[in-house]
């Protein structure tokens, strides 16, 4: 078994709940093989500070000083679990700020010896998608209603991609966990903004995450539907786990049903990203 994209913690996250400790043991725990941890990059700005961390009195130079913590901790934290399980060394963007969110990751990227990348999008035009309703409902007022929301933000995920070429692609539609309680979001425009991000996706050689948060957001399925999955399946794109854990008991859930989720829309292996002699390797695992 094995996660690309989670290991959020208390240590370096505000809505985290578990030590970075505490992941990998539940880690060890859930019979992981290969646990990718990828705590999310700072913001860099005071307007893109979440409302709980002003709440807690957080500032940008602390949420940059914790990541420099985050990738020494985790470092030092993947030699120790290294004869239990292979700990992957990531970290997951942010597309903001807009106009320097590439040269930004990059450094980290660089900086940090990180080993890979998540590529996110919780953001389309410096508003947050991923946060409040509120934030949302301005998002679409922002951007005409929506079905232009939804074509900006897999027209943004393509930038990133393409920019930035991410070995995981995160939560593919994310635009949903607010977005399906204003209307469709599968109408013929979107779809074809979908395919151009996907031809994104696969010309960056990028992995599809099938994110099980979406089964804990009560949306009834992962992240990306079925419909995007056999798009994607179709185009060639490989699909990874990651069970976006944000708390020890997050670690591995909804992993089973993921995998059903890939096999019941045509999918009949994964793409797995490991480490041998030093190097991070992709091998292909099958479902059967």
């Amino acid at each position: 078994m094995f996660s690309l994209h989670g290991g959020h913690s208390s240590e370096f996250c505000d809505h985290a709940q578990s030590s970075l400790r505490e992941m990998l043991e539940a880690a060890v725990q859930a019979g992981y093989h290969t646990f990718g941890v990828t705590e999310h990059a700072p913001r860099v700005e005071a307007r893109f500070l979440y409302p709980n961390e002003i709440r807690l009195g957080w500032d940008v130079p602390k949420i940059v000083a914790d990541f420099a913590r985050y990738a020494q901790a985790l470092s030092a934290l993947a030699e120790e679990f290294a004869d239990r399980l292979i700990v992957l060394k990531g970290f997951e963007i942010e597309v903001v700020p807009t106009r320097s969110y590439v040269q930004l990751m990059q450094e980290y990227r660089h900086r940090y010896e990180f080993e890979y990348m998540v590529g996110s999008v919780h953001y389309v035009d410096e508003i947050s998608i991923d946060g409040s309703i509120e934030d949302f409902q301005r998002a679409m007022e922002a951007h005409g209603g929506l079905e232009a929301l939804a074509v900006r933000y897999y027209q943004i995920l393509a930038q990133m991609v393409t920019a930035l070429r991410p070995e995981v692609v995160a939560h593919l539609d994310l635009i949903k966990l607010h977005g399906n309680q204003f209307g469709s979001l599968d109408a013929p425009v979107i779809r074809h903004a979908v395919e151009e991000a996907l031809e994104a996706v696969r010309e960056a050689s990028g992995i599809i995450e099938v994110n099980t948060a979406g089964y804990r957001k009560g949306l009834g399925e992962p992240y990306p539907a079925s419909w995007l999955v056999q798009m994607a399946h179709r185009m060639g794109i490989g699909f990874c786990f990651g069970d976006d854990s944000h708390r020890a008991e997050h670690v591995g859930f909804g992993i089973d049903k993921a995998r059903k989720h890939l096999l019941a829309n045509g999918v009949r292996s994964v793409t797995v990203l490991s480490r041998e002699s030093g190097e991070v390797v992709r091998k292909t695992v099958s479902l059967d």
